[in-house]
């Protein structure tokens, strides 16, 4: 956006205050501002498209983590791709796109901290932010390293529609194994089965976990990858194996609690099974990403791995589109392209 004076405006939403509970309009303030002059050694992002991710309620909170919290006053933190429209940058040029973790703003400066060059010739732009950015390398991560999954081996996935679970489901089903989705809606499990290869999905919000896993898993569960936590995550400790490993990815249904965090009351099962329950942080593997991707943009181009995305425009959007994400709107990774 420009003024009459040919100024760029720069539209951000930034941290008005920390919730209680879900985000609501008390918790951002929205402003316009000229963008000022770069300076040497800087470069100037045009943003196209920013990451809705859960993670993001978590750094809201201004409690001890793996990732400082966001400051009151301050742009809220998000994934972003962009093209370089300015540069006094040795190492990024003018009509380079990149990606990085640049906020929910229409434009950035940046000093080239945490920024990767990106081909939007290989992959959508929208895909670095999804089966090629975080979710992706969280996926692959979780599952491989921590899950550590074999041929044979039954594989359960929650929250399998989403942007996470989708990509570690088709990834299990490609190491051999029996994988099993949980999600919210039959339009979702029908997805999870006939588009993405799972061999079976359990509806949450339409039969009892409980019943419908053990339907699904006749021989039980030896790799969980959890997204969602609280009754699903108690559910499938019912279900595990001996051995079993349970991936601590995230707990969304728990974010918004007002209440303190609801943990897994049949922990005990750990101990029956000889089983573990690892949390994963995706950032612990960064130095290896390249590899993932490779991997991953293989499996794309062979058609092994299908994306689904769900693209919504215009920033203005940004306070209604971050809460589908804990109402179970979105359905494939959810990103923001900033201009309607």
């Amino acid at each position: 956006m420009m003024t009459a004076d040919n100024k760029q405006i720069n539209k951000q939403w930034r941290l008005k205050a920390r919730p209680v509970g879900a985000p609501n309009a008390d918790t951002w303030e929205y402003t316009e501002t000229e963008l000022p002059p770069i300076l040497d050694g800087e470069l100037l992002i045009k943003i196209e498209y920013i990451s809705m991710d859960p993670a993001m309620r978590g750094w809201l909170n201004d409690a001890k983590s793996y990732i400082a919290p966001v400051q009151i006053g301050e742009v809220m933190r998000a994934g972003t791709v962009g093209k370089v429209i300015e540069s006094k940058h040795e190492k990024f040029a003018v009509g380079d796109y990149v990606a990085g973790h640049n906020g929910v703003q229409s434009y950035a400066i940046s000093d080239g901290t945490g920024l990767h060059k990106v081909d939007p010739n290989l992959a959508p732009l929208s895909y670095y932010l999804g089966v090629l950015g975080m979710p992706g390398m969280t996926g692959y991560f979780g599952l491989l390293k921590t899950g550590q999954p074999k041929a044979g081996e039954t594989v359960v996935v929650s929250g399998a529609a989403g942007a996470v679970g989708g990509l570690v489901g088709q990834i299990a089903k490609l190491k051999g194994c029996r994988v099993v989705g949980i999600a919210g809606g039959a339009k979702k499990c029908k997805f999870l089965v006939d588009e993405l290869g799972f061999d079976a999905a359990v509806d949450y919000k339409n039969e009892n976990v409980k019943k419908g896993l053990k339907q699904a898993c006749p021989d039980g569960v030896d790799v969980f990858f959890d997204n969602v936590g609280g009754d699903i995550l108690n559910d499938v400790l019912t279900q595990i194996n001996l051995h079993a490993r349970i991936v601590i990815c995230g707990a969304i249904s728990q974010y918004n609690n007002t209440t303190e965090v609801k943990g897994p009351s049949n922990y005990l099962s750990l101990l029956v099974n000889r089983a573990r329950m690892e949390g994963i942080v995706v950032f612990d593997n960064i130095k290896e990403y390249p590899i993932a991707m490779k991997d991953i943009a293989g499996w794309i181009g062979s058609g092994d791995i299908k994306v689904k995305d769900h693209i919504v425009e215009g920033i203005e959007t940004f306070p209604d589109t971050l809460m589908m994400l804990f109402k179970g709107e979105n359905f494939g990774k959810l990103v923001l392209k900033v201009e309607g």
